[in-house]
């Protein structure tokens, strides 16, 4: 694995602030206008004023939201909101939260990981990035010198050994806690003890680091750490060649992949007989329900099933789900039309449904940007409430998640996975800690 190192992190302080409920926030990118609103009147110290900062009336290269979220972090410093702990610590981190019924709990450490650009070592990403994003996140961190959000990374450990050393450091230990706004639970405990840390890093050793979410932050790092070792040489030690991280492994009992179901836009309004007909020979296809309320048997269906190669389809023009499964026939299409890819991407839920369904059999290469959701009850609400009054999304989609061995295999293979393949939930928060650059 990469090198890991403990860090001093910037922490709120609870005599300033009170409850830590009320001044942390979930990822900048999963937080929209109306929840950026309610964040900044949760608190005055709230994080939200330094990971997405609003924009403002006025606004020029020299004062801009880059710039006030400079300033908060500048002035919590100063007043004692925002304090650098005393030791380097790895950061235990655990999220309690429900899912399908069972109360899970996903567990991690939070440390400083020496940069490695992508390709070169043992550090691999499984989605593509975009540039306005990683322009955006540059502006910041060069205004803010500091990771203000954690990038999430997996690694490899059948037998959870390095986490296992951090619980049992830990153990009859209070820990900080916040709730979200989605009701998860986020505990955490400063580890400074040297040779736990030391314990840890041994059994890491040289196992390899899948960034699950953050791909956007983590280049952001090797861009800014290239930025400030223009025309000099930074010391290996210098905080710019690492980037804040949480660990977690592979095999942790609370690892899960939530599916992201897709509601389309640009398409024709087909009925399932005409959509059935596109798909030809590549899918069997059978009637599974009518109305959107099905779409919860259906999802069941597909569960049980468990197999990357079965999509739902409704059509709102008639009102029907409609099961496919990908038949041999399917598959070589699909070998075809991706020869491109390697045989994991190919066989994946989301490359089938946008490869060979969207942009072969339906000839829909050019779409408007689709409604993404993961939980099946908002998929029912989003066809019940249709795209906008009288307007009806003319497809909808159910599909399977990749899970965390598909995300190991492709990014070994050097490939990427289409846009939206998985959602790591839950999300973790920013604002628990800060790692300065400086």
């Amino acid at each position: 694995m990469p090198e890991i190192q403990p860090f001093r992190a910037l922490r709120y302080d609870a005599g300033q602030v009170g409850a830590l409920s009320d001044v942390v926030a979930p990822p900048y990118d999963v937080i929209n206008a109306s929840l950026q609103d309610q964040l900044y009147q949760k608190h005055p110290a709230n994080v939200i004023r330094l990971i997405l900062n609003r924009d403002e009336p006025g606004d020029d290269d020299a004062h801009n939201r880059y710039t006030r979220a400079a300033r908060f972090l500048k002035n919590w410093r100063s007043e004692g909101v925002l304090q650098l702990d005393p030791d380097p610590a790895l950061y235990v981190y655990h999220q309690i939260f429900d899912d399908a019924g069972r109360t899970l709990t996903r567990r991690g450490f939070m440390a400083r990981i020496r940069l490695e650009r992508f390709g070169e070592g043992k550090i691999y990403p499984h989605e593509e990035t975009h540039a306005s994003a990683k322009a955006d996140r540059l502006k910041l961190t060069l205004a803010c010198r500091a990771n203000l959000s954690q990038i999430f990374g997996l690694y490899p450990d059948e037998d959870n050994a390095a986490q296992e050393i951090l619980e049992r450091a830990i153990e009859e230990k209070t820990p900080l806690e916040a709730v979200d706004h989605l009701g998860v639970v986020h505990r955490m405990w400063p580890v400074s003890d040297v040779r736990v840390i030391g314990e840890v890093a041994a059994v890491l050793g040289s196992r390899p680091m899948f960034i699950a979410d953050g791909h956007h932050r983590y280049e952001t790092a090797c861009n800014y750490r290239d930025h400030l070792a223009a025309g000099q040489t930074l010391p290996a030690s210098h905080p710019a060649n690492f980037v804040l991280g949480m660990c977690v492994s592979m095999s942790d009992p609370g690892m899960i992949i939530l599916p992201t179901h897709r509601l389309f836009r640009g398409l024709p309004d087909w009925t399932s007989s005409q959509l059935v007909e596109r798909l030809g020979d590549c899918f069997q296809t059978s009637l599974a329900g009518q109305g959107p309320e099905a779409a919860g048997g259906v999802w069941e269906n597909i569960e049980l099933e468990d197999e990357q190669g079965i999509l739902g389809f409704y059509t709102p023009a008639d009102q029907q789900w409609v099961l496919a499964r990908i038949t041999p026939a399917g598959q070589a299409r699909m070998a075809a039309v991706a020869a491109d890819h390697k045989s994991d991407w190919q066989q994946l839920g989301v490359s089938i449904l946008h490869r060979l369904v969207l942009e072969t059999l339906l000839d829909a290469k050019q779409l408007p940007k689709a409604e993404y959701v993961h939980l099946v009850d908002e998929l029912v609400d989003f066809l019940q409430r249709g795209d906008e009054p009288g307007k009806p999304f003319p497809l909808a989609a159910l599909v399977m998640p990749a899970t965390v061995e598909h995300v190991r295999r492709i990014s070994e293979s050097q490939e990427r996975m289409p846009a939206k393949s998985t959602y790591f939930y839950p999300k973790l928060l920013s604002g628990l800690v800060i790692n300065p650059l400086e």
